[in-house]
């Protein structure tokens, strides 16, 4: 090891001068946006048993009633037995339910239940409000500059299922 490597752990190793190339102050931003965007969720899921999945799974059934499981497993990019014991769950107390399919009775069509409607639109309460309160802060244009954003941090390869899934009527 060189002589000039001894003390790894100093402060000023990752000093944000060697880190300039790094948007940084975006990356922060999104932590403490997230963190924020994700508490009051997080606790109200907690109270339930649950976790960010089983909300993820909730906002998607509630977006899509009866959303083939295939399509739920290719947006979320989770093996089928993550999904399985996600589902399970909710499945069991009650918030989703699971019908076959009209056409093919191997397909599996998820559909929120009235308790399930309710428990994703208390936990849209907050999350909404805050987004609501920060684009409403800005202009049309700033706003739509916001969206394109984040559009463009999804991978290309999916841009096709927001379209699919209406998130980006508003660009």
């Amino acid at each position: 090891m060189p002589a000039d490597r001894k003390n790894v752990n100093k402060a000023d190793i990752n000093s944000l001068a060697d880190q300039a190339h790094l948007p940084l102050d975006i990356m922060g931003l999104f932590f403490f946006a997230y963190r924020d965007f994700t508490g009051d969720a997080d606790a109200l899921l907690e109270r339930q048993g649950f976790g960010r999945a089983h909300h993820r799974v909730l906002y998607f059934v509630n977006l899509r009633p009866g959303m083939p499981v295939a399509d739920l497993l290719d947006i979320l990019k989770i093996t089928k037995q993550s999904l399985a014991r996600v589902l399970r769950q909710l499945i069991d107390n009650g918030y989703i339910e699971q019908r076959t399919g009209h056409s093919d009775r191997r397909q599996r069509l998820l559909h929120a239940t009235d308790k399930g409607r309710e428990f994703f639109a208390k936990l849209s309460e907050t999350q909404a409000s805050r987004i609501d309160a920060s684009i409403n802060a800005l202009s049309p244009e700033a706003a739509n500059m916001v969206r394109r954003f984040l559009v463009g941090m999804v991978d290309p390869t999916d841009r096709a299922v927001l379209d699919r899934l209406n998130l980006t009527r508003k660009l």
